[in-house]
């Protein structure tokens, strides 16, 4: 029985899949044109199972040697560019023996020797002379390789390359998370001087693997329904694309729990509640794939493109901040769009919930005490209950954060995750540019006629600084336009004040009602 995949390359007959090849149609094309190019993407996107889609499609015309093989291996090779050519050369020898490649087209026993920079070159153009078959060579992972690995490998593949008609592979594939942008800084050469020449400049493309789009989330579930007859609800898939943007690890993650984990009957039909379930499930699990991402937080060129979108500031727009644009769009943390966001509302949550777990330990709020008879949230306390917290602590929390733009926000985030704990949801909107952070609170709870209802309570974060002037008139009107959208009377507009010579936190913390442009009577908090 197939299963959804969250470990590995898909695998035909296995796994629940969509055809990879049609995500990039114009590899075979470019593959069997002789061409040399890049495919690149983030991780878990599904980059090795194209791969390996292409080598059995080349391999089943009988025209072409198609391999892909890993250069994992040559990781702890680090800057010996020998030992890293031995290994490169080792991983090719033992894909081709294990691969359904025929007899005559095996990587050979015996290559001329080499110079120690030219050995990988001798032993592809030998193999390219006694193969009867144009070779193609996908190399899967070459981010593994770095430094005077990486450009000695590029090296002797361009040089290669350029030789032509000299025996050397047909086409060569270098697939992994960056761009062939990138390359330059991998391989050691100033990454500030882009005009430079890259050490794969014989590139004739670099495609992009994509997300799935909505039709195709609905596909690969479909497939489910169709082996299983589990229906998945269309607002159900709808939820997953919504939470998830197409992400293809996450789109997986999400099924196979319901599936497997959660209990839910093949005879019951999977809806968008438990779909709910299931996104706040994985968000709290933080699987590897979610772990491995939030763990590049606290690197600098990911803290310079994070930490303004969480206060909704903005970025200098430099070279230094276009390589760290473009390394968080190559991780997927972010969208490749304007205006520019978190790629989709897990990572959103999961970064915010990394940033604040450490701040969220030192909240003393029990999540009861802040619930109503009915199920609602005592949204009045919560605040009261916040602002006794920043009082006590605002200076400290200011002044002692990895993200310091950002420590009031998100201490701010830390208490309302702390106290609607397994009661609630907390949607945010942040993105670079907005000059704010816009949070809502969505509780369900039980109405007065047993029905099942929804509570909203909605909050705009704003900084004060000394260059900002006054941000409350801005404030107010950004709120009512967020509340306008959710369709609400009334909201809570936070300022925070950094400004150097502002009074102290326990001095200035206030809180008063004022009335806002559209005539909504909103909660004011200076903080």
């Amino acid at each position: 029985m197939k299963a959804f995949n969250t470990t590995g390359p898909c695998l035909p007959g296995e796994h629940y899949m969509l055809d990879p090849l049609a995500r990039l149609p114009e590899a075979r094309r470019l593959a069997e044109e002789g061409k040399y190019f890049v495919l690149h993407g983030p991780r878990q996107s599904g980059k090795t199972t194209i791969l390996a889609a292409l080598a059995r499609e080349l391999n089943a015309t009988g025209t072409y040697a198609a391999l892909r093989f890993s250069v994992e291996a040559a990781r702890v090779d680090g800057e010996d560019y020998i030992a890293a050519q031995h290994n490169v050369i080792g991983a090719m020898r033992k894909a081709a023996h294990y691969s359904d490649l025929p007899s005559d087209c095996q990587f050979p026993d015996t290559w001329p020797d080499a110079p120690p920079g030219l050995m990988l070159h001798a032993a592809l153009q030998e193999w390219a002379a006694t193969c009867p078959r144009p070779l193609v060579l996908l190399l899967d992972e070459i981010d593994a390789l770095a430094g005077r690995s990486l450009i000695t490998v590029l090296a002797q593949l361009r040089d290669g390359y350029t030789e032509r008609p000299a025996p050397f592979p047909h086409s060569v594939v270098l697939c992994g998370m960056c761009d062939v942008r990138d390359y330059k800084a991998a391989s050691g050469g100033d990454p500030t001087r882009l005009g430079t020449a890259s050490p794969f400049n014989i590139s004739v493309a670099s495609l992009r693997v994509e997300d799935l789009t909505f039709d195709k989330v609905a596909e690969l579930y479909g497939q489910h329904t169709e082996a299983t007859g589990q229906v998945f609800e269309s607002r159900a898939v709808q939820r997953a694309f919504e939470a998830t943007q197409g992400q293809p690890w996450l789109v997986n993650a999400l099924a196979r729990d319901i599936v497997n984990d959660m209990g839910v009957p093949p005879s019951e039909p999977i809806t968008d509640a438990v779909m709910d379930q299931a996104i706040e499930r994985l968000i709290l699990q933080r699987a590897t794939h979610l772990d491995s991402l939030v763990a590049r937080l606290t690197e600098p060129s990911v803290r310079r493109i994070i930490e303004p979108m969480l206060t909704g500031g903005t970025i200098q727009t430099d070279l230094i901040y276009n390589d760290d644009l473009s390394y968080v769009r190559d991780l997927g943390l972010v969208t490749q769009e304007l205006p520019l966001q978190i790629a989709n509302p897990i990572y959103q949550e999961v970064i915010v919930r990394v940033l604040t777990q450490l701040l969220a330990v030192n909240v003393d709020a029990e999540p009861r005490a802040f619930l109503l008879p009915d199920g609602r949230l005592d949204v009045d306390k919560l605040l009261a209950e916040f602002l006794a917290f920043w009082k006590a602590n605002g200076e400290i929390l200011d002044s002692d954060r990895t993200y310091h733009e950002a420590a009031c926000h998100l201490a701010f985030m830390a208490f309302l995750q702390r106290a609607v704990n397994g009661g609630g949801f907390i949607d945010r909107e942040y993105a670079l540019g907005r000059k704010r952070l816009d949070l809502t609170i969505r509780k369900p709870y039980t109405d007065e006629n047993g029905q099942r209802a929804i509570q909203w309570a909605a909050y705009e974060l704003k900084v004060r600084t000394g260059d900002s002037g006054d941000p409350i008139p801005d404030g107010l009107t950004q709120l009512d336009g967020y509340l306008d959208g959710l369709g609400l009377d009334t909201g809570t507009l936070i300022v925070f004040d950094r400004r150097k010579n502002a009074p102290p936190v326990g001095q200035r913390t206030t809180t008063e009602i004022v009335e806002s442009p559209a005539g909504r009577k909103i909660t004011l908090v200076r903080a």
